[in-house]
C-alpha cells in the first residue's frame, strides 16, 4: 500500500513539474534618454566614391575630393561601435584594400583624457579592433590591417572640454608609407 501511495505521489509531483513551452515575447526597444554632450560630435565627410588609381590618375588616398582621404572614425563617450555616419568611409577603405592586395594599414585607437590609463588603452584597442572587424567583414584582408591603441597619448585637442574630448575619441587610419 505504501508503494502504491509513494508511486502515485511521485507521479503527481513529476506531472506538476512538467509544463508547456511558452512563446518568447518580442524584444522591447528601449530609447536611450541619457543626457548627451552639448557639443555635436564630428560628422562623417561626404566625398566621391573610392576608385583605384591608375598611372595617370592622382592617388585616391591623397585626393581631398575622395572619401579615402578621410581617415578618422569618431566614437561616442565610452563606446566602440562604428557609427552609421562613418560606415561609408570604412566601406570605401575596405574596398580599396580589397582592390589593392599589396596595401597595408594600421588603425590607431584613441580616447579622450578621462578614465585611467589602463581603461583608455583598452578602449582605444577596442575602437581600433571595431574598425578592423568592419573592414574585414566587408572583404578586406585580415593581414592587411594592424591595430594599435594609443589611449589618450595622441590627442588632437588638449583642452578639457567636450568639443576637444569628442575630437580625441577616434580611430585613425594610417596606410603604410604615408
Amino acid at each position: 500500500m505504501k508503494r502504491i501511495a509513494l508511486s502515485t505521489l511521485l507521479i503527481a509531483v513529476l506531472a506538476a513539474c512538467s509544463s508547456t513551452p511558452m512563446k518568447e515575447a518580442a524584444p522591447v526597444k528601449v530609447e536611450d534618454k541619457s543626457p548627451k554632450a552639448a557639443a555635436p560630435a564630428p560628422t562623417a565627410p561626404q566625398a566621391a566614391p573610392a576608385t583605384q588609381a591608375s598611372a595617370g590618375e592622382t592617388n585616391p588616398l591623397k585626393d581631398p575630393k575622395n572619401i579615402l582621404s578621410k581617415r578618422s572614425v569618431y566614437f561616442d563617450l565610452d563606446e566602440y561601435v562604428v557609427r552609421d555616419e562613418f560606415k561609408p568611409m570604412v566601406q570605401a577603405h575596405a574596398r580599396y584594400l580589397t582592390q589593392n592586395a599589396s596595401a597595408h594599414m594600421t588603425v590607431q585607437g584613441n580616447t579622450d583624457e578621462r578614465g585611467s590609463r589602463e581603461y583608455n588603452l583598452a578602449l582605444g584597442q577596442r575602437r581600433a579592433d571595431a574598425v578592423k572587424k568592419a573592414m574585414t567583414i566587408l572583404g578586406a584582408g585580415d593581414k592587411q590591417i594592424e591595430t594599435v591603441s594609443f589611449g589618450e597619448e595622441k590627442a588632437k585637442c588638449t583642452q578639457s572640454e567636450e568639443f576637444c574630448w569628442s575630437q580625441n575619441r577616434r580611430a585613425d587610419i594610417v596606410y603604410q608609407g604615408d
